[in-house]
């Protein structure tokens, strides 16, 4: 994870505010670099040309040792910013630092004309896998290529000046409301610095921008440029899916592939203060108790050495309205002591929880249970309304706060017991890497609009709801999601958002995936995620197996956290407040 800013400008040499340094920093806490590099055109002037600057910070993860960027070559002056993880190049895995990898293969290109060489430069971004964003200038055809991977995993912001002549890129906004756009993820782009005709000044240098598709051609029927989307239809002669049908074995292999990637080799964190000294803990889940999540945790049992430690963070919040609202009876043997264990997702957590530590007796879990006051979580609101700009609508607020909290990772802490205890030490995590299970909703049929679908016109049109859902991932908020949670120096990883995962979802026929023709299960497992739940009952995990799935913003309760009437549409913008 590194945080990454570059200026284009027909003027000067940009620097970049104190506030976006510091920004930047708590991206990337391990390392800052800057290089700066101009352009002659003298094709358009004798004194013609643009500078260029480049601005990196990093948090090492990769390799043995801290990879400084910017990338700058020995012999030219390309240069590489690069924000994110390459797992796979060309189906090989990346051993070592991927972006030095990466920047040694784009800068070798043994064509002599432009087209060559942009030719070589996207081919090979496009046969990277893994969430990334980056800023490369390829000195020899003066040309500067940026982009964001096809699943948008990670941040990229663009701006152009008013008068065109400064064109800007950035992890993330300097200052909200300053013209700042989220990078589309469908493709890659390119800025070529030649002037249209001989003897003309750019007069925007937007007007310069090409796009290059992520699949070179025939790609028509892939869905995002990875594969294509089964669309078969049930014959009713099917059978029912259980836990020792095949494709749950299938569904188990390529998620623990992928998840491998993801768990495997990542160094030892630094020491925190409250660090225990016997247990070495490198990942942390984002841990709302549901069923993503709770696989996730499960199967990376699997994966790590028996001396590593896993934290599963779960957050609540304060909020008055709703405590007003809900004065509820707890349900029979749910110990409720006070507005955090109220939450939804803090019930789920500490069952599933127990439940993890039955199934894995010997792993060393610890439950940090983030407790976030509401007068707490209005003082860190303009923060996190600046980390999530250019998104600015109260859903996007209300998912933000809860994944800032959880990014921050301080709260309780339970070892032993999932029973609340009020002396539980406060702990922070020390891990620098984040896993959640965002994506498989829309894999495998997660949200109430498949339902809504599949009842209105049966499997074609739940077919069509899953492909729209799938195909339109890039268009999310990851973006969004990454900027909130790297500010506490943490990178986040997505394994059901591995492409050759994905491949494997969307090339499952949908009666293996969501169920739905089969409503009544001997099993009582729902319909919705069936094989997701199937597996999870398969790994011993029978009570998270038949868990109901609850938005983030309700289970946590920031779901309009600033309204006090709950009268606000999530769609509204931010500033608009209850009159």
């Amino acid at each position: 994870m590194c945080g990454i800013h570059a200026t284009i400008s027909v003027a000067k040499h940009i620097e970049i505010s104190e506030h976006l340094r510091r920004s930047l920093i708590n991206r990337g806490p391990d390392h800052i670099g800057r290089l700066e590099r101009r352009i002659s055109l003298p094709s358009v002037a004798p004194d013609f040309g643009i500078a260029l600057t480049f601005t990196s910070t990093v948090l090492a993860l990769r390799g043995d040792h801290v990879a400084k960027q910017p990338f700058q070559h020995a012999n030219s002056d390309s240069v590489l910013c690069w924000n994110g993880e390459a797992w796979k190049i060309d189906g090989q895995v990346v051993s070592g630092n991927d972006g030095e990898a990466i920047f040694a293969r784009i800068v070798q290109c043994e064509g002599s004309t432009a087209e060559d060489r942009q030719m070589h430069i996207v081919n090979n971004l496009r046969k990277i896998q893994g969430p990334f964003a980056f800023v490369f200038y390829d000195s020899v055809s003066q040309c500067l290529y940026f982009g964001r991977d096809r699943l948008g995993r990670r941040s990229l912001l663009v701006r152009e000046e008013p008068d065109g002549q400064t064109l800007s890129f950035s992890s993330l906004a300097d200052n909200p409301a300053s013209g700042w756009e989220e990078v589309q993820a469908n493709g890659i782009y390119s800025v070529h610095f030649r002037p249209a005709s001989s003897g003309e000044k750019p007069i925007s240098l937007s007007h310069h921008i090409s796009r290059h598709e992520w699949v070179e051609s025939g790609g028509a029927d892939l869905v995002l440029g990875v594969g294509e989307f089964n669309k078969e239809l049930p014959q009713g002669t099917e059978e029912q899916l259980d836990s020792a049908s095949p494709s749950i074995s299938l569904l188990h292999h390529h998620l623990k592939e992928a998840l491998k990637l993801r768990v495997i080799g990542i160094p030892e964190p630094p020491k925190s203060a409250d660090h225990q000294p016997d247990v070495d803990t490198r990942i942390a889940i984002l841990f709302s108790g549901g069923l993503d999540c709770t696989i996730l945790a499960r199967m990376a049992d699997e994966l790590l050495p028996d001396a590593q430690g896993i934290d599963l963070v779960n957050v609540a919040f304060q909020n008055p309205r709703v405590a007003a609202q809900k004065q509820a009876v707890p349900k029979p043997g749910v110990v409720v002591t006070d507005d955090y264990e109220r939450c939804p997702d803090r019930q789920t957590g500490r069952k599933s929880f127990a439940e993890l530590k039955r199934a894995c007796p010997s792993r060393y879990w610890r439950f940090i249970t983030v407790n976030v006051p509401y007068e707490e979580a209005m003082a860190h609101k303009p923060q996190v309304v600046s980390l999530i700009y250019p998104h600015d609508t109260e859903m996007d607020l209300s998912i933000a706060l809860a994944l800032y909290f959880a990014g921050r990772g301080v709260g309780a802490s339970y070892t032993e017991s999932a029973e609340f205890d009020a002396r539980a030490p406060i702990v922070s995590t020390p891990a620098r890497v984040l896993f959640s299970g965002l994506g498989a909703d829309e894999l495998f049929g997660g949200y109430s609009r498949h339902v809504r679908a599949f009842e209105r016109e049966g499997y074609p049109a739940l077919v069509d709801e899953l492909e729209l859902d799938i195909a339109r991932i890039g268009q999310r908020n990851l973006g969004r999601d990454d900027r909130v949670l790297a500010n506490w120096g943490k990178e986040v990883r997505f394994p059901y958002l591995d492409e050759d995962f994905v491949r494997f979802a969307m090339s499952s026929p949908v009666w293996e995936k969501c169920d739905f023709g089969y409503k009544a299960h001997p099993a009582d497992i729902e319909p919705a995620k069936r094989a997701l739940r199937l597996l999870a009952d398969q790994l011993s995990l029978p009570i998270i197996a038949r868990e109901r799935k609850r938005a983030i913003q309700f289970g946590t309760r920031t779901a309009k956290l600033g309204s006090t009437t709950g009268r606000i549409k999530g769609t509204a913008s931010i500033s608009l407040q209850d009159a």
